[in-house]
Protein backbone atom coordinates (compact mmCIF):
# COMPACT_ATOMS: atom_id res chain seq x y z
CA UNK A 1 0.00 0.00 0.00
CA UNK A 2 1.27 3.44 -0.92
CA UNK A 3 0.92 5.53 2.29
CA UNK A 4 0.79 8.69 0.20
CA UNK A 5 -2.94 8.21 -0.39
CA UNK A 6 -3.59 8.61 3.35
CA UNK A 7 -2.37 12.20 3.17
CA UNK A 8 -5.45 13.25 1.22
CA UNK A 9 -8.62 13.01 3.31
CA UNK A 10 -11.18 13.12 0.51
CA UNK A 11 -9.32 10.68 -1.77
CA UNK A 12 -8.99 8.21 1.10
CA UNK A 13 -12.68 8.44 1.99
CA UNK A 14 -13.66 7.99 -1.64
CA UNK A 15 -11.49 4.87 -1.86
CA UNK A 16 -12.97 3.44 1.36
CA UNK A 17 -16.57 3.97 0.23
CA UNK A 18 -15.88 2.47 -3.21
CA UNK A 19 -14.01 -0.59 -1.95
CA UNK A 20 -16.50 -1.37 0.83
CA UNK A 21 -19.43 -0.70 -1.49
CA UNK A 22 -18.19 -3.20 -4.08
CA UNK A 23 -16.97 -5.93 -1.68
CA UNK A 24 -19.14 -9.07 -1.31
CA UNK A 25 -21.31 -9.06 1.79
CA UNK A 26 -24.50 -10.66 3.01
CA UNK A 27 -25.88 -9.32 6.28
CA UNK A 28 -29.37 -10.48 5.34
CA UNK A 29 -28.31 -14.10 4.72
CA UNK A 30 -26.38 -14.33 7.99
CA UNK A 31 -29.22 -12.73 9.96
CA UNK A 32 -31.67 -15.20 8.41
CA UNK A 33 -29.46 -18.06 9.64
CA UNK A 34 -29.48 -16.62 13.17
CA UNK A 35 -33.26 -16.27 13.14
CA UNK A 36 -33.54 -19.88 12.01
CA UNK A 37 -31.28 -21.00 14.88
CA UNK A 38 -33.56 -19.20 17.31
CA UNK A 39 -36.63 -20.94 15.89
CA UNK A 40 -34.84 -24.21 16.63
CA UNK A 41 -34.32 -22.98 20.23
CA UNK A 42 -30.59 -22.36 19.84
CA UNK A 43 -29.27 -19.32 21.66
CA UNK A 44 -27.39 -17.13 19.20
CA UNK A 45 -26.84 -13.40 19.59
CA UNK A 46 -26.47 -10.76 16.88
CA UNK A 47 -24.53 -7.57 17.52
CA UNK A 48 -23.85 -4.47 15.45
CA UNK A 49 -20.54 -2.64 15.96
CA UNK A 50 -19.05 0.52 14.51
CA UNK A 51 -15.49 0.60 13.23
CA UNK A 52 -15.07 4.34 13.74
CA UNK A 53 -12.65 6.45 11.74
CA UNK A 54 -11.79 10.01 12.68
CA UNK A 55 -9.62 12.46 10.78
CA UNK A 56 -7.48 14.33 13.27
CA UNK A 57 -6.03 17.57 11.99
CA UNK A 58 -2.45 18.34 12.89
CA UNK A 59 -1.57 21.62 14.65
CA UNK A 60 -0.58 24.46 12.34
CA UNK A 61 3.01 24.03 13.49
CA UNK A 62 3.29 20.62 11.79
CA UNK A 63 4.08 21.22 8.13
CA UNK A 64 3.85 18.71 5.29
CA UNK A 65 0.45 17.16 6.06
CA UNK A 66 -2.98 18.31 7.19
CA UNK A 67 -3.75 15.39 9.49
CA UNK A 68 -4.20 11.65 9.82
CA UNK A 69 -6.92 9.00 10.03
CA UNK A 70 -7.26 7.11 13.31
CA UNK A 71 -9.42 4.20 14.43
CA UNK A 72 -11.33 5.25 17.53
CA UNK A 73 -11.75 2.19 19.75
CA UNK A 74 -12.86 1.63 23.32
CA UNK A 75 -11.00 -0.17 26.10
CA UNK A 76 -13.52 -2.28 27.98
CA UNK A 77 -13.68 -1.76 31.75
CA UNK A 78 -12.97 -4.59 34.20
CA UNK A 79 -16.65 -4.74 35.19
CA UNK A 80 -17.78 -6.20 31.85
CA UNK A 81 -16.89 -9.40 29.95
CA UNK A 82 -13.60 -9.24 28.02
CA UNK A 83 -12.40 -6.50 30.34
CA UNK A 84 -9.23 -4.78 29.19
CA UNK A 85 -9.76 -5.64 25.53
CA UNK A 86 -9.87 -3.01 22.82
CA UNK A 87 -13.06 -3.19 20.80
CA UNK A 88 -15.41 -1.31 18.51
CA UNK A 89 -18.35 0.37 20.23
CA UNK A 90 -21.58 -1.53 19.74
CA UNK A 91 -23.62 -4.32 21.27
CA UNK A 92 -26.50 -6.76 21.12
CA UNK A 93 -29.39 -6.09 18.76
CA UNK A 94 -32.59 -5.06 20.54
CA UNK A 95 -35.20 -5.59 17.85
CA UNK A 96 -38.06 -3.26 18.94
CA UNK A 97 -36.05 -0.12 19.70
CA UNK A 98 -33.44 -0.71 16.98
CA UNK A 99 -36.23 -1.35 14.49
CA UNK A 100 -37.76 2.04 15.31
CA UNK A 101 -34.41 3.81 15.00
CA UNK A 102 -33.82 1.95 11.73
CA UNK A 103 -37.01 3.50 10.36
CA UNK A 104 -35.78 6.98 11.28
CA UNK A 105 -32.44 6.42 9.55
CA UNK A 106 -34.27 5.20 6.44
CA UNK A 107 -36.14 8.51 6.44
CA UNK A 108 -32.86 10.42 6.69
CA UNK A 109 -33.18 11.47 10.32
CA UNK A 110 -30.38 11.44 11.27
CA UNK A 111 -28.78 11.54 7.80
CA UNK A 112 -26.20 8.80 8.47
CA UNK A 113 -26.46 6.98 5.11
CA UNK A 114 -26.04 9.28 2.14
CA UNK A 115 -24.05 9.98 -1.01
CA UNK A 116 -22.07 7.24 -2.72
CA UNK A 117 -22.33 4.94 0.32
CA UNK A 118 -26.13 5.00 -0.02
CA UNK A 119 -25.89 4.36 -3.78
CA UNK A 120 -23.71 1.28 -3.22
CA UNK A 121 -25.98 0.05 -0.41
CA UNK A 122 -29.07 0.29 -2.62
CA UNK A 123 -27.34 -1.80 -5.30
CA UNK A 124 -27.22 -4.70 -2.84
CA UNK A 125 -31.01 -5.04 -2.92
CA UNK A 126 -33.88 -4.17 -0.61
CA UNK A 127 -33.35 -7.01 1.91
CA UNK A 128 -29.64 -6.33 2.26
CA UNK A 129 -30.16 -2.57 2.64
CA UNK A 130 -32.85 -3.11 5.27
CA UNK A 131 -30.71 -5.50 7.32
CA UNK A 132 -27.65 -3.29 6.99
CA UNK A 133 -29.62 -0.27 8.19
CA UNK A 134 -31.02 -2.26 11.13
CA UNK A 135 -27.55 -3.15 12.38
CA UNK A 136 -26.35 0.39 11.70
CA UNK A 137 -29.18 1.61 13.96
CA UNK A 138 -28.23 -1.02 16.54
CA UNK A 139 -24.51 -0.09 16.50
CA UNK A 140 -25.23 3.65 16.58
CA UNK A 141 -27.61 3.33 19.54
CA UNK A 142 -25.10 1.24 21.47
CA UNK A 143 -22.31 3.71 20.62
CA UNK A 144 -24.46 6.55 21.94
CA UNK A 145 -24.96 4.63 25.19
CA UNK A 146 -21.29 3.62 25.57
CA UNK A 147 -19.42 6.73 24.45
CA UNK A 148 -22.06 9.40 23.85
CA UNK A 149 -21.66 9.31 20.07
CA UNK A 150 -23.92 11.90 18.44
CA UNK A 151 -25.74 10.20 15.49
CA UNK A 152 -25.70 13.51 13.63
CA UNK A 153 -21.88 13.43 13.68
CA UNK A 154 -21.74 9.99 12.04
CA UNK A 155 -21.38 9.22 8.32
CA UNK A 156 -21.78 5.62 7.10
CA UNK A 157 -18.94 4.48 4.83
CA UNK A 158 -19.84 0.84 4.22
CA UNK A 159 -20.24 -2.67 5.70
CA UNK A 160 -17.68 -5.34 6.50
CA UNK A 161 -18.19 -9.13 6.45
CA UNK A 162 -19.82 -10.69 9.50
CA UNK A 163 -17.59 -12.22 12.16
CA UNK A 164 -18.61 -15.10 14.47
CA UNK A 165 -16.87 -15.37 17.85
CA UNK A 166 -15.16 -18.54 19.06
CA UNK A 167 -15.93 -18.33 22.79
CA UNK A 168 -19.41 -16.80 22.50
CA UNK A 169 -22.52 -17.80 20.55
CA UNK A 170 -22.58 -14.43 18.85
CA UNK A 171 -22.17 -13.01 15.36
CA UNK A 172 -20.85 -9.48 14.87
CA UNK A 173 -22.17 -7.27 12.08
CA UNK A 174 -19.44 -4.59 11.58
CA UNK A 175 -20.08 -1.27 9.85
CA UNK A 176 -17.53 1.44 9.10
CA UNK A 177 -18.36 5.02 10.00
CA UNK A 178 -16.65 8.41 9.92
CA UNK A 179 -16.94 10.66 12.97
CA UNK A 180 -17.37 13.98 11.25
CA UNK A 181 -18.27 16.32 14.07
CA UNK A 182 -16.61 17.94 17.05
CA UNK A 183 -19.02 16.67 19.70
CA UNK A 184 -17.14 15.42 22.76
CA UNK A 185 -17.01 11.74 23.68
CA UNK A 186 -18.32 10.73 27.13
CA UNK A 187 -17.66 7.04 28.02
CA UNK A 188 -20.01 5.23 30.42
CA UNK A 189 -19.09 2.67 33.10
CA UNK A 190 -18.55 -0.09 30.55
CA UNK A 191 -15.64 1.81 29.01
CA UNK A 192 -12.28 2.37 30.69
CA UNK A 193 -11.03 4.86 28.10
CA UNK A 194 -10.98 5.79 24.42
CA UNK A 195 -8.03 4.59 22.33
CA UNK A 196 -7.09 6.24 19.03
CA UNK A 197 -4.78 4.15 16.82
CA UNK A 198 -3.43 5.84 13.68
CA UNK A 199 -4.36 4.00 10.50
CA UNK A 200 -0.78 4.25 9.28
CA UNK A 201 0.40 2.21 12.31
CA UNK A 202 -1.00 -0.96 10.77
CA UNK A 203 1.44 -0.77 7.87
CA UNK A 204 4.53 -0.87 10.12
CA UNK A 205 5.67 -4.45 10.82
CA UNK A 206 7.42 -3.54 14.08
CA UNK A 207 4.03 -2.77 15.67
CA UNK A 208 2.94 -6.42 15.52
CA UNK A 209 3.47 -9.27 17.98
CA UNK A 210 2.09 -12.65 19.05
CA UNK A 211 -0.37 -12.61 21.96
CA UNK A 212 0.06 -15.86 23.89
CA UNK A 213 -2.86 -16.59 26.23
CA UNK A 214 -2.82 -19.17 29.01
CA UNK A 215 -6.29 -20.32 30.10
CA UNK A 216 -6.81 -21.80 33.57
CA UNK A 217 -8.69 -25.06 34.06
CA UNK A 218 -11.97 -23.39 35.05
CA UNK A 219 -11.95 -21.17 31.97
CA UNK A 220 -15.12 -21.87 30.04
CA UNK A 221 -15.11 -25.55 31.13
CA UNK A 222 -12.11 -26.49 29.03
CA UNK A 223 -8.79 -28.09 30.01
CA UNK A 224 -5.66 -26.01 30.44
CA UNK A 225 -4.54 -24.79 27.08
CA UNK A 226 -2.69 -22.00 25.34
CA UNK A 227 -3.71 -19.87 22.39
CA UNK A 228 -1.46 -17.77 20.20
CA UNK A 229 -2.98 -14.82 18.32
CA UNK A 230 -1.53 -12.05 16.19
CA UNK A 231 -1.87 -8.62 17.76
CA UNK A 232 -0.95 -4.97 17.28
CA UNK A 233 0.91 -3.01 19.96
CA UNK A 234 -0.17 0.59 20.45
CA UNK A 235 1.66 3.05 22.70
CA UNK A 236 -1.09 5.29 23.99
CA UNK A 237 -0.76 8.96 24.87
CA UNK A 238 -0.88 8.17 28.61
CA UNK A 239 2.23 6.00 28.32
CA UNK A 240 0.49 2.63 28.49
CA UNK A 241 1.07 -0.19 26.03
CA UNK A 242 -2.30 -1.33 24.66
CA UNK A 243 -2.83 -4.65 22.84
CA UNK A 244 -5.28 -5.01 19.97
CA UNK A 245 -6.18 -8.62 19.26
CA UNK A 246 -9.09 -11.00 18.72
CA UNK A 247 -12.28 -10.06 16.87
CA UNK A 248 -11.51 -6.34 16.61
CA UNK A 249 -8.04 -7.07 15.24
CA UNK A 250 -9.60 -9.39 12.64
CA UNK A 251 -12.25 -6.81 11.70
CA UNK A 252 -9.58 -4.16 11.10
CA UNK A 253 -7.40 -6.61 9.15
CA UNK A 254 -10.40 -7.35 6.93
CA UNK A 255 -10.95 -3.62 6.42
CA UNK A 256 -7.29 -3.12 5.45
CA UNK A 257 -7.39 -6.04 3.04
CA UNK A 258 -10.58 -4.88 1.30
CA UNK A 259 -9.61 -1.21 1.05
CA UNK A 260 -5.82 -1.28 0.67
CA UNK A 261 -5.10 -4.90 -0.43
CA UNK A 262 -3.07 -5.29 2.78
CA UNK A 263 -2.05 -8.91 3.46
CA UNK A 264 -1.29 -9.79 7.06
CA UNK A 265 0.49 -12.92 5.80
CA UNK A 266 3.32 -10.58 4.76
CA UNK A 267 3.88 -9.68 8.44
CA UNK A 268 6.18 -11.89 10.52
CA UNK A 269 6.08 -10.74 14.17
CA UNK A 270 8.81 -11.98 16.51
CA UNK A 271 7.83 -10.46 19.86
CA UNK A 272 5.66 -12.59 22.16
CA UNK A 273 3.37 -11.07 24.81
CA UNK A 274 1.96 -13.44 27.43
CA UNK A 275 -1.26 -13.09 29.40
CA UNK A 276 -3.17 -15.39 31.76
CA UNK A 277 -6.95 -15.62 31.35
CA UNK A 278 -9.42 -16.71 34.00
CA UNK A 279 -13.19 -17.02 34.26
CA UNK A 280 -13.62 -13.27 34.91
CA UNK A 281 -12.63 -12.64 31.30
CA UNK A 282 -15.90 -14.29 30.27
CA UNK A 283 -18.14 -13.04 33.08
CA UNK A 284 -16.61 -9.68 33.98
CA UNK A 285 -15.60 -8.56 37.45
CA UNK A 286 -18.85 -7.69 39.23
CA UNK A 287 -17.22 -6.64 42.50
Amino acid sequence: MNPEILKNKEDTLKLIVEKLGCAPNSFSKQFAIIRQKRKQHHTWLAAGVLLLLRYNKYPDTMAGSEGEFVFQLIKRSASVPQGGDLSCPGGILETPIDGLFCGLIEQGFPPIIKGDALTYARKRGEDELKTMTLFLANATRESWEEIGLNPFDLIFLGPLPCFSLTLFTKTIFPLVGLMNGETGICPNGEVDKIIEIPLISFFDEKNYAIYSLDASGDFYDIPDRQWDFPCLIHHDTDGTEEILWGATFSIIMTFLNIVFDFEFSDIHPTRIIRRALDQSYITGDSR
